[in-house]
């Protein structure tokens, strides 16, 4: 039976080079020249921790970092900006998570637009993604027209289209 799944994933690979190339425009760039500035990429939490020493820095960090990973086709909805909070003297950190996987409730609602669709597709949750099958190959591509219509603040790829 055709299927496919819905997915949110993040090449973690790619990520770290978007980290790199931030890093290495931190120490290139004027206005970053003597400051303390440092980001790095937790892979195992999914987690990038910035430190610097004002706001100003912190906000042309985040630019950098979300231009370089739109530069390397990684959707910036991906990021999840926490607050940004005081560090030890004079610095400012904050902690960006990026999103991997569907939580419950996203998934939850990924089913309800599917089966509001009135398509004749079926759609189940499966741990961190949903798989949707159906007899018909274009319900199937009508549901991902509908899903990628709809906007879940979080990027979503349709992955194993199977026939």
């Amino acid at each position: 039976m055709p299927s496919f799944d819905v997915v949110s994933r993040v090449d973690l690979q790619e990520m770290d080079n978007a980290v790199n190339q931030v890093k290495k425009e931190i120490s290139t760039r004027f206005d970053f020249r003597g400051s303390k500035t440092s980001i790095d990429l937790d892979r195992k939490e999914a987690k990038i921790q910035i430190l610097t020493e004002d706001d100003m820095k912190l906000r042309a960090v985040k630019d950098m970092l979300i231009a370089k990973v739109v530069r390397r086709s990684i959707e910036a909805e991906a990021l999840t900006f926490g607050p940004h909070e005081k560090a030890g003297g004079d610095m400012v950190k904050q902690t960006v998570t990026i999103t991997n996987g569907i939580d419950i409730e996203t998934a939850r609602k990924v089913v309800k637009l599917v089966k509001e669709t009135k398509l004749r597709v079926q759609a189940a949750i499966q741990g961190e993604e949903v798989r949707v099958t159906g007899k018909n190959r274009d319900d199937l591509q009508d549901a991902i027209h509908a899903l990628k219509e709809a906007d879940f603040e979080m990027p979503l790829q349709f992955v194993n289209f199977r026939e």
